[in-house]
């Protein structure tokens, strides 16, 4: 039975093999055409630039630091321009939330931490700790270089839940 198994391998090792010598041999002049662009750019040149898939999912709040939903697409044009940011409202995992497309110039993406707004507990007893309901988490981690940390857009949640859904066309 296993010299079965090891006769079916070599023989399907055999047939990929002839297939792989049946192509024809390129000549020097058409691997010229083939070479790689000289333009190509290293990692570096892109330093400073943001990574597309990790915008979607960020966390979006307004000018007053409160929670206003997260970005769940960015719509671009053919070009490969991005043209408006798809913001989820409201919901619990996803269900019963309401998109809103909003034009990416309306959008800010910020790098550093959100503030925190919430008043600080100086160590006396008497004193409570307050924080505004939706308020963003206090900020302690480092900016990271290849996307931002949150969006702002300057709206309530029931500003945006009051705009118009979005709906993906089917056509």
């Amino acid at each position: 039975m296993l010299a079965r198994y090891i006769i079916a391998g070599v023989a399907g090792s055999a047939l990929l093999a002839t297939a792989a010598f049946a192509q024809t041999p390129t000549d020097k002049s058409d691997k010229a055409e083939m070479a790689p662009a000289t333009t190509s750019a290293s990692s570096t040149s892109y330093q400073g630039n943001w990574r597309a898939s990790k915008v979607v999912g960020l966390s979006v709040y307004n000018d007053k630091n409160e929670s206003v939903g997260s970005i769940n697409d960015l719509l671009m044009d053919k070009s490969g321009a991005i043209k408006a940011v798809v913001i989820g409202v409201g919901g619990f995992l996803g269900v019963g939330e309401h998109l809103v497309a909003v034009p990416l110039d309306k959008v800010k993406l910020v790098a550093e931490p959100v503030a925190y707004t919430g008043a600080s507990n100086t160590g006396s007893s008497n004193k409570t700790s307050t924080t505004t309901t939706g308020a963003a988490p206090a900020a302690t981690s480092k900016a990271n270089p290849w996307y931002p940390d949150h969006a702002v857009f300057n709206a309530t949640k029931d500003e945006l839940k009051a705009m118009p859904e979005f709906k993906y066309s089917t056509e």
